[in-house]
């Protein structure tokens, strides 16, 4: 059973909201002194940014709290009239323009204008002299829009600038970097930064997040690295253990040729109370039955159909009989394949179950049913259904009848020998009764 891809393809995370104080429920207007921030990458110079003067500052924080109003049209005006003329625009120095940039991508964001939005932040990271700090959260952010916007290789790029800028990069960063991959099906790369998002996750006492594992178990897959699959999807089963996991493992055990442990999986699974699906039970019970556990399968299916999870189709009332059956649950797979039999469109059920019928010594049953299925058609060994009907009209005494059953029979070349066997039988047999009957007339 080869494990499906669709079955395990993972949704690829995107950010909902942008996580940094640029977009975000509340706009934060950066002070001079964030110039000094820690965040800076290794053997780089500290900027010499220039101040942010207080009328400036002042008009910023007016924007802001309209624009926390929601009063974003009232909150452009602001930001409209500090660069509105050339000669005003000229007035502010690069770490001034750059907030006002900074405000402008703000309100672009709230209005759902992420193209706007990309497009000023970009003029916030083109003004020189701006703290690092402010440049590198910036950075983030823009690769983060080119993320919303799903154009991906951007986004890789600039999360990849990003990246060479940061001293403190966070996981979620290597997250989105890997999703970035996916999306281009660069799957080794992909698969590189997710192991990297959760070794940091894992470094930090925490647990990788669920998509994080379902998204390396896919790739793992696709790579053809089944054991490291396998791996993955157990630490889903530790820490999310949901039915799809159970199932996926019981697959990768099944493509490994390990058919025991898959079975073990199911049947945890089952216990659970998670197979709760027709086509579940039918492939637990096929599971059993390959193991030569045919009860445990009957028993899943009769289940199954008591509880009306397993759906009502002849094939699985037949499938159900022949596991009781192959139980030597006789009496309890009669009731199962006369249900199939009564369920089917064609008579070849009913053939069949004649032949147990007849294994019960029921041959007036046997006879009725065998006769239904060779008159409905369908039936797919009409010889041995044949054989099996001269058998029942033999024990019942009709001769003639099976005579006639066994020449029919005979007629195809695979029960001819044994047909002309029973043939030469009947007319011993007749012999005999007949000798028996002088003796004791």
């Amino acid at each position: 059973m080869r494990l499906l891809s669709q079955a395990i393809c993972v949704a690829v995370v995107l950010v909902a909201g942008v996580a940094s104080s640029h977009i975000g429920g509340t706009l934060s207007v950066v002070p001079a002194a964030y110039a000094q921030s820690d965040d800076k990458p290794k053997e780089r110079e500290t900027r010499k940014t220039p101040a942010l003067r207080n009328a400036v500052y002042e008009k910023l924080a007016e924007a802001q709290e309209l624009a926390e109003a929601k009063d974003y049209v009232g909150a452009q005006a602001i930001l409209d009239e500090m660069i509105g003329e050339t000669s005003k625009k000229r007035s502010l120095n690069s770490y001034e323009l750059a907030n006002v940039y900074n405000t402008y991508a703000f309100l672009r964001y709230a209005n759902e204008d992420y193209k706007g939005s990309l497009r000023y932040y970009e003029l916030v990271i083109e003004q020189p002299d701006i703290p690092l700090a402010l440049e590198i959260n910036t950075r983030y952010t823009i690769a983060q829009l080119y993320f919303v916007q799903e154009d991906w290789k951007n986004g890789v790029d600039a999360l990849l600038v990003w990246l060479d800028l940061t001293d403190k990069p966070n996981s979620n960063a290597f997250v989105l970097l890997a999703n970035g991959y996916y999306q281009l099906k660069d799957y080794d790369e992909s698969l590189r930064n997710i192991n990297v998002a959760m070794d940091m996750e894992k470094a930090a006492g925490k647990i990788p997040k669920e998509q994080w594992y379902a998204l390396a178990q896919f790739l793992y897959y696709d790579k053809g690295d089944i054991d490291s699959a396998l791996e993955t999807v157990k630490s889903l089963i530790l820490y999310y253990p949901k039915k799809q996991y159970w199932v996926q493992a019981a697959q990768i055990y099944t493509e490994k040729r390990d058919d025991d442990r898959a079975l073990a999986m199911l049947i945890a699974t089952h216990e659970q109370g998670l197979l709760d699906r027709s086509a579940e039970l039918v492939n637990l019970a096929y599971y059993y039955l390959n193991a030569e556990a045919p009860y445990p399968a009957a028993k899943v299916l009769a289940e199954g159909l008591d509880s009306e999870t397993l759906e009502a189709t002849s094939k699985n009332y037949e499938l159900t009989g022949n596991a009781w059956r192959q139980a030597q649950e006789v009496q309890k797979s009669l009731p199962m394949l006369e249900t199939a039999a009564s369920k089917s469109e064609n008579g070849d059920l009913f053939s069949r179950l004649g032949s147990v019928y007849l294994d019960l010594d029921q041959n007036q049953k046997a006879v009725d049913a065998i006769r239904k299925g060779l008159d409905r058609g369908g039936v797919k060994r009409p010889d041995q259904a044949r054989l099996a009907l001269g058998m029942a009209l033999f024990n019942l005494g009709e001769f003639n009848a099976a005579r006639r059953a066994f020449r029919e029979a005979a007629k195809d070349e695979r029960a001819k020998t044994y047909a002309q066997q029973w043939l030469r039988y009947i007319s011993s047999e007749e012999n005999r009764l007949e000798e028996l009957a002088k003796e004791m007339g």
